[in-house]
């Protein structure tokens, strides 16, 4: 039998892969009730954009699939490298030093268990 899995995907989401990657280890393997519990108690920042994808998830899960959401369950969650924001800061003797903003494509899968 075929399980069927919904998804929600959040592109260039502006938080590190690491600070993200930390919250999504709470939600790894839980009911989705539960999981939206964790991430709305959870003080990162991260936690609002991981509940926001969720909530996605769980919204494609009934709609378009037709799922049961109190039997739905993370099944993965995953947070990928997305490009840099590249800007530079002005220093001393006229030079200019690069740095790097972060950000992250969030991805939630939700399946029925």
């Amino acid at each position: 039998m075929e399980s069927k899995e919904a998804k929600a995907t959040a592109w260039q989401v502006r938080i590190s892969t690491d600070k993200a990657r930390q919250v999504l280890e709470l939600i790894r393997g839980r009911k989705a009730s539960d999981a939206l519990a964790i991430l709305k108690f959870t003080p990162n920042r991260g936690a609002r954009y991981i509940e926001k994808t969720l909530k996605s998830a769980l919204a494609n899960a009934e709609h378009n699939l037709g799922l049961d959401l109190d039997r739905l369950f993370v099944v993965s969650a995953t947070a990928d490298q997305g490009s840099y924001m590249r800007r530079f800061r002005p220093v001393s003797h006229g030079r200019a030093h690069p740095f790097r903003h972060h950000t992250s494509h969030i991805t939630v899968k939700v399946a029925e268990k």
